[in-house]
Order: structure tokens, then C-alpha cells, then sequence
């Protein structure tokens, strides 16, 4: 799991300022106006930068959106490297997958409008982000019972795609789906190994 971790670049000081004042906008303009409200070209205005630094920094709203992410998404990875059980090392896995299963909800319900435009940008988006590889590996890694943890780990993890969660939360609530989420995830990690 340490290999799917990788250390955020070195930036000049002027860049990461900018970086900074473009993700501060955001983020405040998201949580005002909502994700799909603001323009490239408000976050630009209100960050004070130009819109070329905006585009070849982020290239698009997506980008934006997974930037934002990023650090809500390396403090679910710490807790999974080496936070407490059973979300972290030294519970069986059945119990971690559960876990696993939760945090996630708790991090996808959270920032949902942000999630959704980071996986849906283009076909197969969600796929090619490097938390979702994260994810997956930690997942198939405690399926070790499965007859193909690869696919099964990506099975599961549909269950907790942001456009599956946008159109399900408000038809069944948040607790009908984390108890049905709960439940699939626990049966298939008790699943006994079928060839």
C-alpha cells in the first residue's frame, strides 16, 4: 500500500500560493453557490489569479474538484495505513472491509457534489483518480477469500460511486443506504471462497 502512496510535488513559492488562494475561492464558493453554480472563471476572479494559471493548474472543474479532495482523501488513506481498528491494521478483514465501508460513506456524503463532478468528468474518470486505485487495492487486499479480489473489490466499490449515492440518498435516506451498503459489504467479505 505505500507504493499507491505518492508524496505531492515540490511547487515554487508563488505557485503555492496561487495553488492556495484557487482552492480557498473554491471551496468557499462551492460551499455558497453550490458545485455547479461556479464558473472556472469566477474561482479565477475570486482566487485573484489569472484564468490561464487556473486552467494550466487544474484544466478543468474536475480537476478542481479532485484537488479539493486530495486532502480529505489522504486522511482516510493514514487511517487505513495506520489508524485504529478496525478501519486501520489488526482487525480481521471482514471487519475492516466493513469499516472501510463506513468511512467512505462518511467521506462521499460529506462532499458528494464534489466527488460526483471528480468521477463523472469523462467516461472512466473515476477509475483513472489515484485515491479510487487506492481504494481498490485496499479492498481486494481484504477479500483475500474471493475468487477474483479484483473484481469483486470493484463490484463493491460501485456501491459507493457518487452518481449511485446522488440518485439513491434521496429516494432511501442516508440510513436505509449506509444499513444496505453495511450489509453487502459485510455478506461478501464472510463469503466463503467459490472457484
Amino acid at each position: 500500500m505505500e507504493l499507491l502512496r505518492t508524496p505531492p510535488p515540490k511547487e515554487r513559492a508563488d505557485a503555492a500560493r496561487n495553488r492556495a488562494a484557487i482552492l480557498n475561492a473554491a471551496e468557499r464558493l462551492f460551499a455558497e453557490r453550490g458545485v455547479e453554480a461556479v464558473s472556472m472563471d469566477r474561482v479565477a476572479a475570486a482566487a485573484g489569479v489569472g484564468k490561464g494559471t487556473l486552467f494550466r493548474r487544474f484544466g478543468d472543474k474536475a480537476g478542481l474538484a479532485v484537488a479539493l479532495l486530495d486532502a480529505r482523501e489522504r486522511v482516510l488513506q493514514e487511517a487505513i495505513l495506520s489508524g485504529p481498528t478496525p478501519l486501520g491494521p489488526g482487525a480481521p478483514e471482514a471487519e475492516r472491509l466493513v469499516a472501510f465501508a463506513d468511512a467512505y460513506l462518511d467521506y462521499a456524503v460529506a462532499y458528494l457534489p464534489l466527488v460526483r463532478m471528480s468521477e463523472t468528468a469523462s467516461p472512466g474518470a473515476r477509475y483513472r483518480i489515484g485515491a479510487y486505485r487506492f481504494w481498490h487495492r485496499h479492498v481486494a487486499i481484504l477479500l483475500p477469500d474471493a475468487a477474483d479480489p479484483e473484481y469483486t473489490a470493484h463490484a463493491l466499490l460501485a456501491s459507493l460511486e457518487a452518481e449511485h449515492l446522488t440518485a439513491l440518498l434521496p429516494e432511501l435516506g442516508e440510513e436505509r443506504v449506509r444499513a444496505g451498503v453495511r450489509r453487502l459489504w459485510s455478506e461478501t467479505g464472510r463469503s466463503p471462497r467459490r472457484v
